[in-house]
């Protein structure tokens, strides 16, 4: 049974289109994964079927009394609730029946026998969907599902206006799995989880007896929990059984065989073109011309879909610093309370380390004291003087600038020319390079801000989970990058896969953290 159909749905931006005629259907407990490359409208498609926008044309239709539950990539969080409290909204359900059973025990004391009778047959019903649906178990339920996740560490009474931003989104990501909705819409659930976390979601999500539907460009955890694979690519959505990589194999012998058909029907209109060319003049021959001439002007024509530039990048040297590019004596991070106990390390010239651990402990904390950024709570930090660091940071504020003037700003003595053949470089049409900041994909700002990084020349790259929306190509370009450049790197991962062929040694923020793991 189908419990969401999208029928012929068109919609654009201006003169881009996103998605063109394209239908879905989502079928009941079906694990459903929704790929392509940055900016081909992923999260556009999300919007549609969640309400938050109308497409141009077409139509969606959803199963009578569905529950939807929606993890987007800009969800928020309210100031002064605590954890717990954001966790149990996600049984409000629940608490508004007992709510309307409390109600009718208070009309119980003075009534007739008849209404008597009618409340006691409305209560067992409530009784009955409450026990059902967990109420008597929510607080175990809510600190089963934040252990999972990582919660339990930081503290179910913590403000939610206290979190970085990697633990609110655990928050939101728990309350959405709490409703267990018949379906679930995920857009990058593993950004700001670490590998334990994935290794708990993973589970959960291929034992989810419900449907969902997941954007993710983490492809071994798509291996592992989805069973249909829709792909959007050019503005039109394809449906693949299987996992990815069978998609990826389905996909590659699909390509080939619209190349072959292309290429033999381009010789056939070629010698077709060619006949009527050297026949359509000759009397004997005209009328022979005018047919091969009818048969190409109703030949539909194969096309190739446009292929997607590819992002190339290469990180600048700047000149070679001293052995010791950081020093580190008695460092204790934090930022109210410690978060680490004293420590003492050399990150040496030419050094790639990737720092690994659960969220919460410390990671970005730890790149931005290194840097200077952050104060620390004690002990030292000393960089090399000819260190010139290249940093990545995590999540930045998206601005109104456009992703030319973005750039411009920062090297004003480019050419309009020079700026967008950077920017063009790292895999960015026309249209992204005009458009404002705050209206990229995740991916796309990505590559705008890898590539301002990428004109500066350093010698120290600090990369804070880089890989955070990047598709696979943009990876795999990013890893070959970082394994290119001759200089020092330390960066914060949660994909071993990316990180495990580039560093020589992973430090693990488990082995320093106050807190317990």
């Amino acid at each position: 049974m189908s419990i969401l159909s999208v029928e012929h749905v068109t919609h654009g931006f201006g003169a881009r289109r996103i998605l063109e005629d394209a239908s879905f259907r989502l079928l009941k407990g079906e694990h459903v994964g929704l790929v392509g490359a940055n900016g081909e409208g992923k999260s556009t498609f999300l919007n549609i079927i969640t309400g938050k926008l109308s497409p141009d044309e077409g139509k969606i239709s959803w199963c009578n009394r569905i529950t939807t539950g929606y993890l987007d990539q800009y969800s928020t969080l309210t100031k002064g609730k605590t954890i717990r409290e954001v966790l149990r909204e996600a049984f409000q359900h629940l608490y508004d029946l007992e709510q309307e059973m409390l109600k009718m025990y208070e009309q119980m004391g003075d009534c007739s026998e008849e209404k008597l009778n009618y409340l006691m047959e409305q209560v067992g019903e409530i009784q009955d969907m409450l026990e059902h649906g967990g109420f008597y178990v929510i607080d175990s339920k809510v600190e089963e599902y934040a252990n999972g996740l990582g919660l339990g560490e930081i503290g179910l009474d913590r403000d939610v206006s206290e979190l970085s931003g990697g633990q609110r989104a655990k928050v939101l990501l728990a309350k959405v799995l709490l409703q267990n909705p018949m379906i679930l819409i995920l857009d990058e659930p593993t950004n700001f989880l670490d590998e334990n976390h994935i290794a708990w979601l993973t589970n959960f999500l291929k034992n989810y007896e419900n449907a969902f539907l997941l954007v993710s460009h983490d492809i071994p955890f798509l291996n592992e929990v989805v069973n249909v694979i829709y792909h959007v690519e050019n503005a039109v959505l394809t449906r693949y059984t299987g996992n990815y990589n069978d998609f990826e194999a389905m996909y590659a012998l699909k390509r080939r065989q619209l190349e072959q058909a292309y290429e033999k029907q381009q010789k056939e209109i070629a010698k077709l073109e060619d006949f009527v060319a050297r026949n359509k003049a000759r009397v004997a021959t005209t009328n022979m011309a005018k047919s091969r001439q009818k048969k190409l002007d109703k030949m539909e024509v194969i096309e190739l879909g446009k292929q997607k530039v590819k992002p190339s990048f290469a990180f600048r040297s700047a000149r070679t610093p001293g052995r010791c590019v950081i020093t580190a004596e008695n460092l204790v991070i934090g930022y109210d309370e410690p978060l680490t106990r004293p420590l003492s390390f050399v990150l040496e010239r030419n050094q790639k380390v990737a720092v690994k651990g659960v969220n919460g402990l410390g990671k970005s904390t730890l790149l931005k004291t290194l840097l200077g950024i952050q104060p620390a709570i004690s002990g030292s930090v000393e960089l090399d003087q000819f260190v010139e660091p290249g940093y990545f940071e995590q999540e930045e504020n998206a601005s109104d600038n456009t992703a030319l003037d973005e750039i411009w700003k920062e090297f004003p003595s480019m050419t309009n020319g020079e700026v967008r053949a950077a920017l063009a470089k790292c895999g960015l049409t026309n249209e992204h390079i005009t458009s404002q900041m705050r209206v990229l994909s995740g991916g796309e700002n990505a590559k705008v801000r890898l590539c301002r990084l990428m004109l500066k020349e350093v010698n120290l790259l600090v990369l804070d989970e880089p890989t955070n929306h990047l598709d696979v190509d943009a990876k795999e370009e990013l890893k070959k990058a970082v394994q290119e450049f001759r200089g020092t790197v330390l960066l914060v991962s949660h994909e071993p896969e990316f990180y495990e062929d580039v560093v020589n040694e992973v430090w693990n923020v488990e082995d320093w953290t106050t807190k317990i793991v």
